[in-house]
């Protein structure tokens, strides 16, 4: 009877080893793009998938990049499609990649002005306090990089709306550093900003209203991957598939790594401090 017990606990010892021993073998390429919440999102992943074994890499690239990665297989899989925004991106590469889960809901983007910024509500209400937002002489509504989604949405709404503004298009941490010193000094100020972001978690912010409709409302944010990338790891999947999270926990992640200065240590800071959480997503199973 010994024997046997020994034997079986050697057989289960072996498989245990094994099982490990794939999960380590298991690489996963994640791609990122320099978002705020996305940098935030991949490092806590990286971390979570390397307590189960998995060795991850993140790689930086551009939307039209990642979507082309993904179709052609050298990248696993991207934590955040925007649906349906980005379906210009995902509908050439039907077929060839998959949509998962939903993970964050009624994602937006939008116009923001201070919480102390009584007077204005709406974007139309930009029109006639215009005078408030004067820099360098321009009434100016600040802004990220040309190309992107919400800077087209804002050059819309700026001739929908016939603002007399202007939109500064720099980098978002450029744009940040503007909110931050106008917040500091009580002054009025105009920013694009996306929902979730961590500057809701940092400052009281007013996001206005926008009855004509030119920003992206409603969306869906989803992971996605290489086809066929789900069925052939089903743990990874489930876990993912079972990912989600309210503005308010995302808001707090990215505000993590923002005041730490380091993706690494923020999201694990933040993991720990929502252990109960993060272990009901690796928990899942196919």
């Amino acid at each position: 009877m010994t024997s046997i017990r020994m034997l079986l606990a050697g057989t289960c010892l072996a498989v245990a080893g094994m099982a490990n021993a794939n999960a380590a073998d298991q690489s996963v390429v994640i791609g990122t793009n320099n978002w705020a919440e996305n940098i935030a999102i991949s490092h806590m992943w990286q971390q979570l998938l390397g307590e189960k074994g998995y060795d991850v890499e993140l790689n930086d690239v551009s939307k039209p990049v990642l979507f082309g990665g993904l179709a052609e297989g050298d990248i696993d899989i991207s934590l955040e499609v925007w649906l349906p925004s980005d379906n210009a991106f995902v509908e050439p590469y039907s077929g060839r990649i998959d949509l998962h889960g939903t993970w964050y809901d009624d994602a937006l983007d939008a116009l923001v002005v201070p919480a102390y910024v009584d007077d204005i509500n709406t974007v139309d209400d930009l029109k006639t306090h215009a005078d408030d937002f004067v820099y360098q002489g321009e009434s100016t509504i600040f802004g990220i990089e040309p190309g992107s989604t919400i800077a087209d949405e804002t050059d819309a709404a700026i001739e929908q709306y016939d603002l007399p503004f202007r939109q500064l298009s720099s980098s978002e941490s450029a744009m940040l550093a503007q909110l931050k010193e106008a917040y500091r000094e009580q002054q009025p100020i105009a920013v694009t900003l996306w929902q979730p972001h961590w500057a809701f978690a940092e400052y009281d912010l007013k996001i206005l209203d926008d009855p004509k409709k030119t920003f992206s409302a409603g969306e869906q944010i989803k992971w996605v991957s290489h086809s066929g990338f789900g069925d052939a790891n089903p743990e990874l999947k489930a876990m993912l598939d079972a990912w989600h999270m309210t503005p308010e926990q995302l808001s707090q992640l990215m505000l993590e790594i923002e005041q730490t200065g380091d993706p690494d240590e923020g999201a694990s800071q933040w993991i720990a401090d929502n252990r109960d959480l993060v272990d009901s997503w690796l928990a899942a199973t196919p």
